[in-house]
């Protein structure tokens, strides 16, 4: 099985890490005086925050990172439920059961017990462990308000790093209690460079308009950059060309997206109802990558110039909602109800 170039081509270091270079500075600094404060990351999906927790983590700790650091999705916990609990086996002793049918506690309950523990568990060969928990902004405000006072219980041994696209959806004291650090997507100078030195390690034959391609697609997002570019090297023994790029982006559409909107132009709300839950629950697609896809879906649909125009302007509409709102479920939702 082939290895997935964004997790082999990972920066193991935070110098290794592209653009971002007040926020190289920061984490630098503060594992050069070893006193770090609780952290929040924020910035666009794909810009390179869990990247540089596990980084952060590795020049804290060298050869036993591991030992001292945790991660949670908490779009994992909040968005999926009961179902992904029993799929992660790190909480059997927590709920006791594989079934979610049998899982009698709510899942803020659970989250509460998790996070506890793990942040009593004393550290191994170190001062502080760090707890990094994803997608922070899924976190309710109950779990919020509960993870605020863990933070305050466990403050001398442990470290938490929040991580959101949505800083605003955090509760004001979390916010208070953590340093904030941005990231942004990196421009085509840095990322291209990046590219070719991944082209010169797999031996790929690469046109300069391929290479401009994926830029243009990827638009400074690094970790599509790199997933295209592989998409596209699947093509083996031939030059990969402008064309092959565009072509193996437009096959890695998943056919999902497609039957999602084939559901909302049809006007079947129920239907598109049932295939947004797949893809945020059991496909793991962001509000973003549901917007994104629709919106090439619709390009290729062959409807009238009029009609891809309007919905592209009520997909841009969500897409602005999207930024503040507490369900990425009900905004696609409402979405998929006005395109018939």
């Amino acid at each position: 099985m082939q290895d997935l170039w964004t997790l082999k081509y990972r920066a193991d270091t935070l110098e290794g890490l592209l653009g971002n270079e007040h926020a190289v500075k920061t984490l630098s600094e503060l594992v050069q005086s070893r006193t770090l404060p609780h952290l929040i990351f924020y910035g666009p999906e794909n810009s390179g925050k869990t990247t540089s927790s596990l980084a952060l983590a590795r020049q804290l700790y060298g050869d036993t990172w591991k030992n001292n650091f945790a991660y949670f999705n908490a779009s994992d916990f909040f968005d999926q439920g009961k179902r992904y609990l029993v799929r992660d086996r790190r909480f059997i002793r927590f709920i006791g059961t594989d079934d979610p049918k049998k899982i009698y506690k709510s899942v803020i309950d659970i989250f509460k017990e998790i996070i506890n523990e793990y942040a009593g568990m004393a550290p191994l060969d170190a001062d502080y462990k760090i707890i990094y928990i994803d997608n922070a902004e899924s976190l309710s405000s109950d779990a919020q308000h509960a993870l605020r006072r863990i933070m305050e219980k466990y403050s001398s041994t442990c470290r938490f790093i929040l991580s959101t696209t949505r800083p605003s959806k955090l509760i004001s004291p979390l916010r208070s209690r953590g340093l904030q650090v941005f990231f942004a997507y990196v421009s085509d100078s840095v990322l291209k460079p990046y590219l070719e030195r991944i082209v010169l390690a797999e031996k790929l034959n690469l046109s300069s308009r391929a290479v401009d391609a994926i830029l243009y697609l990827a638009k400074g997002n690094v970790a599509r950059a790199v997933q295209t570019l592989q998409l596209a090297a699947l093509k083996e023994g031939a030059e990969i060309t402008e064309e092959i790029v565009f072509e193996a982006t437009m096959k890695g559409r998943d056919e999902i997206v497609d039957s999602l909107l084939e559901a909302a132009l049809a006007g079947d709300f129920l239907r598109g109802r049932q295939l947004i839950d797949e893809m945020i629950i059991e496909k793991g697609f962001s509000g973003i990558d549901i917007l994104e896809g629709l919106t090439e879906a619709l390009i290729d649909s062959g409807e009238t110039d009029k009609d891809v125009a309007r919905l592209i302007v009520k997909i841009s509409e969500t897409d602005a909602r999207l930024t503040d709102a507490t369900s990425e479920r009900i905004q696609l939702e409402e979405l998929i109800s006005t395109f018939s």
